[in-house]
Formats: structure tokens, C-alpha cells, sequence
């Protein structure tokens, strides 16, 4: 009874970690989105290497989040889960490839922060 106490106590620590993680990982992408949001006005906006950092922080972490979370026997909602990860893939992709651009399409960085900023509230709003 112990031994469980002290796994389940560990599993609830090594979640909350990775959150953490995922958290430093949005920070990363979403304060290089910030950063350039003069240059973006000017048309001279461009992918941080904070910006691809994040996005990679945040695919492997939630992955491990959810991994986690069943393994812990909670329930993930795998449609939310789903769409988190989709908005991701288009960032992710979006940063990756304009990553070594001078400038970058104000339509495609605006689209990184809105899609980041989707992505928050797809997480603190759908239950």
C-alpha cells in the first residue's frame, strides 16, 4: 500500500514536471512570436530559433504528458488531444520551414501566433 502511495506520488510529480516543460515550451515559441512583432508590422519579421526550440519542447512534452497520463490511469481526452496536436504540426511546420527565411510573410507568422495562442485555450477552456 506504501509502494503504491509512493509510485503514484512520483507519477504525480513526474506529470507536473513535464507540464512545467510544456509551459517553458509555449513561453519559448510564443515570446519569439512576441519578439517580432515590430519587425512584422515593418514586414521584416522572422522564425527564432526560441520559436522552433518551443514548438519541438512542446510536441515531445505533451507526447510524454499523455503517455504519462495513461500510464497513470487518468483519461486523456484524445479528440482535444487530436486537435492540440494538428494546430502543432502546422506551427511546427510552419517555423521549420521558414526558419533560415530573412523575412518572413506576415500572413504565415501571424498565423503561428494565433495558432499558439488557439492552442492555449484549446487546453485551459475544452474540459
Amino acid at each position: 500500500m506504501i509502494c503504491a502511495r509512493l509510485v503514484s506520488g512520483a507519477m504525480d510529480v513526474l506529470i507536473h514536471v513535464f507540464v512545467g516543460l510544456h509551459i517553458v515550451g509555449i513561453g519559448a515559441l510564443l515570446g519569439g512570436f512576441f519578439s517580432q512583432l515590430k519587425a512584422m508590422g515593418a514586414g521584416e519579421a522572422r522564425m527564432t530559433p526560441a520559436m522552433l526550440h518551443g514548438a519541438l519542447t512542446m510536441l515531445v512534452t505533451g507526447a510524454a504528458l499523455v503517455g504519462l497520463n495513461q500510464a497513470d490511469g487518468n483519461s486523456v481526452n484524445n479528440i482535444k488531444i487530436g486537435v492540440k496536436l494538428a494546430l502543432l504540426i502546422v506551427v511546427l511546420g510552419l517555423v521549420y520551414v521558414k526558419r533560415d527565411e530573412e523575412k518572413v510573410e506576415s500572413a504565415a507568422f501571424g498565423a503561428v501566433g494565433a495558432l499558439t495562442t488557439a492552442n492555449i485555450f484549446i487546453a485551459v477552456l475544452w474540459i
